[in-house]
């Protein structure tokens, strides 16, 4: 064993999850319904951006990325994100559409994991969502040039003050190469802590008819 493995293993991290237990009986047969029910818990505990969800990504290379993103709406064709269609995520998805989230609640040991494929929503559903958001969210759409190298942190200061003397107004027109993407989930794992690591997983799994597979998993 490496002498920082040992530093790790000295350092008292471990912990015994107790907080709650996953019985099948529990879960409701409507994924959705199962997800919106622990989002709701997640929000009602007052948890730190309970929306905030790693989405891990891969091009046709085959390198993964992984990001920390805000899920913006939910609904039974999937779960919504919004990006720059130049970053790097959307050069990934335009490769290969399949992706992965991952919401890690660990304040109520518990993770709920998402595997599908993504889509672009419509430019009127981007378009409703970005005329909700702040003035200043707005300019930054315009300004984020996403995942491109920039000189400095000044030249982004300037670039916002061009586009606060362009749109001084308050119309903010909805970028072009700005909008949002959807996860359609293929399986959705809900994973709640136990003692002495025998985790409750349970895997939702869609069938081709449309309807889910629930199934319990080994920790």
């Amino acid at each position: 064993m490496s002498d920082s493995i040992r530093d790790l293993a000295a350092a008292d991290m471990r912990r015994d999850y107790r907080a709650a237990k996953l019985d099948r009986e529990d879960l409701e047969e409507d994924v959705f319904a199962q997800f919106r029910k622990w989002f709701q818990e997640a929000v009602d505990a007052d948890l730190l951006e309970p929306n905030a969800m790693s989405l891990a990504t891969a091009g046709s290379d085959g390198r993964v990325s992984v990001r920390t993103v805000l899920l913006k709406a939910f609904d039974e064709r999937g779960f919504v994100f919004f990006s720059n269609y130049n970053s790097r995520k959307a050069e990934q998805i335009a490769e290969n559409a399949h992706a992965g989230l991952l919401f890690p609640w660990l304040p109520m040991e518990r993770q709920v994991c998402i595997s599908g494929t993504v889509e672009k929503i419509s430019t009127a559903e981007s378009l409703r969502y970005f005329a909700s958001r702040p003035f200043g969210s707005r300019l930054g759409a315009w300004v984020s040039q996403q995942s491109r190298v920039i000189p400095s942190r000044k030249f982004l200061e300037m670039k916002f003050e061009e586009m606060k003397s362009k749109f001084a107004s308050g119309e903010v027109p909805l970028p072009e190469a700005w909008g949002g993407y959807r996860v359609v989930p293929e399986t959705i794992e809900f994973w709640q802590g136990s003692p002495n690591r025998l985790h409750d997983r349970f895997l939702y799994t869609r069938q081709t008819d449309g309807s889910w597979n629930i199934e319990r998993l080994s920790p």
